[in-house]
């Protein structure tokens, strides 16, 4: 018998859900793919055979991707958060997704060439917006209101003023 997660994100796919989880799995630490289910019959985007849904593992979280045709387009109102140590496991991440048919936005958001976005967020940027001390917050947050990728040296600098 299957064993099956209570709560398991759906990503919707057109239908490349088996290389976005394989991407994903060779791309973030505590990562993996699971079981390929093949369509039994016919559906609207594809035929018996075809790669219906994708068990997989994004950084501990349960995932499942559904090839379901191009019906549905991702966007910003779902993203996976990612915490970084430093700027390098934060330019790894960005360089990733940016560079694997990916693009660039705004505040440490990115998306990845299936349309998912990413916030690839420094540790150090949380801690520095979160700060008690609001005149230092702001400097940090309006610091990360110019960046794409996040420059934690650039935040750090902003939050001493």
């Amino acid at each position: 018998m299957t064993r099956i997660a209570k709560n398991t994100i759906c990503l919707w796919f057109d239908r490349d859900a088996e290389e976005a989880a394989r991407f994903y799995a060779r791309t973030f630490p505590d990562s993996s793919v699971g079981a390929v289910h093949r369509a039994p019959g016919d559906f609207p985007s594809g035929k018996e055979g075809d790669v219906l849904t994708v068990e997989f593992t994004v950084m501990g979280i349960p995932c499942l991707g559904l090839n379901g045709g191009p019906a549905f387009k991702h966007d910003e109102a779902f993203s996976f958060q990612v915490a970084t140590e430093d700027q390098a496991e934060t330019d790894r991440y960005w360089s990733a997704i940016v560079g694997n048919g990916g693009r660039e936005s705004e505040c440490g958001w990115c998306k990845d060439r299936w349309g998912i976005s990413w916030q690839i967020t420094p540790i150090a940027l949380i801690e520095a917006y979160t700060s008690p001390d609001l005149s230092a917050a702001k400097r940090a947050f309006d610091a990360m209101m110019t960046m794409r990728k996040i420059d934690i040296a650039a935040i750090e600098a902003a939050v001493r003023g």
